[in-house]
């Protein structure tokens, strides 16, 4: 089951929207409002979520409402690292969601949280279980990122360089299971605050850990997923199949989707941070993404009529 569809991730991230092109995000307010009109069309039931912002910004918030974004969805997120990269402490998780929640009266979700182990694995799980104490109750969604490491031989989506020391290597460490699959300390503690906590997992384009991953979370008791569709790889030959594999083998979990990623043709600039040239193409994807896997239920009437055309 689709349960929402997400725009973006990070927009006020210069890892995954660039500021420079877009210096008053003016043209991510035009992109988000014809990417949720698109996705309302297809089915006016389904959650639209602004992008997990981070940092996490009121004044962001407030711009975003002030382009009319948030009169087109229905709830925004936020993401937070206070243990790796954010300038504030674990313990003020409620006063960081009190600040968005000065802004807008949306359901605000934490879709990304998390504690890297590059320092050492017991700080995930005392991370983990201080974070499920300050954030239950304070928000519908807690969302932990993530069920994997990033393997080394990858490289990590973001701005931070390797010259920056452990604040590029700490996404190489976020997950619950090590690179070679095996548990730390902290998934005995995860599968205490389930299903209340859900999970964030990317995959990668035929990523070999899908199948994996969807037995780990059924036995981690996990029942919700963000997870993402990615426009650019929407241009990979088999894009089509790997996608359908991907949602076929997550039909057991509620899933927020995640649309995002230009493609290196068709932004201002060849890098998955530009603004599109044509923001309607970003619609029309997020379109046929729900419509491929999110489509609205036909009334019992329409599915009557067409099984009677059909005989």
């Amino acid at each position: 089951m689709i349960e929402a569809a997400m725009i973006w991730n990070e927009p006020n991230n210069k890892s995954h929207w660039d500021p420079e092109l877009d210096p008053d995000w003016s043209r991510f307010a035009e992109m988000s409002i014809l990417a949720a009109d698109a996705i309302a069309a297809e089915n006016p039931a389904l959650t639209k979520v602004l992008g997990g912002i981070s940092p996490i910004d009121p004044g962001f918030m407030q711009r975003m409402k002030d382009f009319g974004v948030l009169d087109h969805v229905d709830a925004v997120a936020v993401h937070g690292f206070p243990l790796d990269w954010n300038l504030w402490q674990v313990h003020e998780w409620p006063q960081k969601i009190a600040e968005i929640a000065a802004v807008t009266d949306l359901p605000i979700w934490v879709s990304e949280v998390g504690v890297s182990t590059f320092g050492a694995e017991e700080v995930q799980a005392w991370g983990l279980k201080r974070t499920a104490e300050l954030l239950r109750g304070n928000t519908p969604r807690i969302q932990w990122y993530s069920l994997y490491d990033l393997p080394r031989s990858w490289e990590a989506t973001t701005r931070h360089k390797e010259a920056e020391g452990s604040s590029y290597y700490r996404h190489f460490y976020m997950g619950l299971l090590r690179e070679d699959g095996t548990p730390k300390p902290a998934l005995e503690e995860f599968a205490r605050h389930t299903p209340e906590m859900g999970l964030v997992q990317w995959f990668h384009f035929e990523d070999q850990r899908l199948d994996d991953a969807v037995a780990w979370m059924k036995r981690l008791g996990v029942t919700y997923l963000r997870t993402g569709l990615s426009w650019a790889d929407s241009f990979r030959p088999g894009a089509l199949d790997w996608f359908d594999r991907q949602m076929e083998a997550l039909a057991p979990f509620d899933v927020t989707l995640t649309f995002c990623f230009t493609p290196e043709h068709r932004g201002e600039m060849p890098h998955h941070t530009s603004p599109p040239q044509v923001p309607e193409e970003f619609a029309e994807f997020c379109a046929a993404m729900t419509r491929r896997y999110a489509a609205a239920a036909r009334p019992a009437s329409a599915r009557q009529a067409m099984r009677a055309t059909a005989a």
